[in-house]
């Protein structure tokens, strides 16, 4: 991560390639999820990369998230649906959605607020 000092605050370059992806599901498959910028940086937004390898991990949003694919087919079950994300669509999921995150890609994720462990009483 490199910091460039600007008039209001640093401007932060990430690289996914530096950062520490966390095992968050499998078998079967795996997937991994890296934090890029985190709350400490900026409460109001949270951003990181994922690579999913055929894994299948259930949720419910505990904030709003946009995931945007970089490489592959993101898949996303919800309300019913299967979305197959390729590089270059994104999709913007609200609070609350029951979903199942799965495919086999390298995507972004922006969620909002970045503080909702906090605010769940989950940190």
């Amino acid at each position: 991560m490199t910091q460039v000092v600007s008039g209001k605050g640093p401007v932060l370059l990430v690289d996914h390639h530096d950062l520490e992806f966390i095992p968050r599901g499998g078998p079967p498959g795996a997937a991994f999820v890296a934090r890029a910028i985190s709350n400490e940086i900026s409460p109001n937004i949270g951003i990181g990369f994922a690579r999913w390898e055929g894994a299948e991990v259930a949720w419910t949003l505990l904030y709003d998230e946009v995931i945007f694919v970089i490489e592959g087919c993101f898949q996303l079950k919800a309300n019913g649906q299967l979305y197959r994300v390729q590089p270059g669509q994104l999709l913007w999921i609200p609070e609350g959605t029951e979903l199942v995150y799965g495919g086999h890609a390298l995507f972004g994720y922006v969620v909002h607020p970045g503080d909702w462990k906090q605010r769940h009483g989950l940190a």
